[in-house]
């Protein structure tokens, strides 16, 4: 995949900033090229700014001398904008999708660039939560690019300046102490739903799905990224999807053209697709 970079060479800023992009792409092994350009500008010139550097060159001189820096501004680009039960009404359909799918048998559950965890630990919440589902009968995987974010995934510690408002976010739940260990300003989920999620490194653009799944979940990564990331990505998770099994995106994200045969709408507002193969033994059960 190229870099999608302005290729105005009479703009000085222009050739700085790709410049830049190349450096972070080849030296710190950050795909620059799968991310929109002006999301990427907003995060460097914020970096920038907290630096006090004013222009690209001058700021990619500095992160070539300064490892903490390299860090810091990886830690900016990386997506991890997150919280338990983020769009209240998606999860309501999808603890009725998954008490369905519980009732037919063993149900795989994909959290695909799943950040700190929160995503996934939400749809083991509702397992544990609801009963018409069997806990023992789900399976929750979550991936994400960066070892750091699933370091801090698999511990499922959080603190209150991360957490804004957990009582609300909570709030789809029966009893939140249930699930919450609350320790002053650091609030862990319990080891009953930690033990109901698994935590790997998986590269959505260039590595197959790790396994196929009755139900992919990948929301809000789209609006950050280009056209052609956001289609070879959209293939790694409709191959992750079980013929008849469901994918779940963003609820400002559209699927690509491309794509748009493959899954029809269940809930089109709240961005819930159903696989359209055919279904005839697609829920032999694991």
């Amino acid at each position: 995949m190229g870099l999608d970079v302005d290729t105005d060479d009479d703009d000085p800023d222009q050739r700085a900033f790709n410049e830049l992009l190349e450096y972070v792409e080849s030296s710190l092994s950050f795909a620059t090229s799968s991310y929109n350009r002006s999301y990427l500008d907003r995060r460097v010139s914020a970096r920038m700014r907290r630096r006090r550097v004013d222009d690209y060159d001058e700021y990619q001189a500095l992160l070539e001398d300064d490892e903490d820096e390299q860090e810091a501004l990886l830690n900016a680009l990386s997506v991890n904008v997150t919280s338990f039960f983020r769009n209240p009404d998606v999860w309501e359909a999808l603890r009725e999708l998954i008490a369905e799918l519980s009732a037919e048998g063993r149900t795989k559950i994909w959290s695909a660039a799943c950040s700190d965890g929160r995503e996934a630990y939400s749809a083991a919440m509702l397992a544990i939560d609801d009963d018409r589902i069997d806990e023992n009968r789900v399976e929750i995987l979550g991936t994400d690019i960066k070892p750091e974010i699933l370091s801090a995934a698999r511990k499922g510690e959080y603190h209150a300046s991360e957490t804004n408002d957990l009582e609300e976010q909570l709030e789809p739940l029966a009893s939140s102490d249930q699930y919450i260990d609350r320790e002053g300003d650091t609030y862990r989920v319990t080891d009953e739903v930690r033990d109901l999620v698994s935590f790997r490194r998986h590269d959505l653009v260039q590595e197959e799905p790790p396994d196929t799944f009755d139900l992919v979940i990948c929301r809000n990564l789209f609006i950050y990224i280009n056209r052609e990331a956001k289609e070879a990505i959209f293939e790694t998770l409709g191959s992750a999807v079980d013929p008849g099994g469901y994918l779940t995106i963003g609820m400002t994200e559209t699927v690509p053209a491309s794509c748009r045969d493959r899954f029809e709408p269940v809930e089109k507002r709240l961005r819930i697709y159903r696989d359209t193969a055919d279904t005839e033994s697609s829920r032999t059960r694991r």
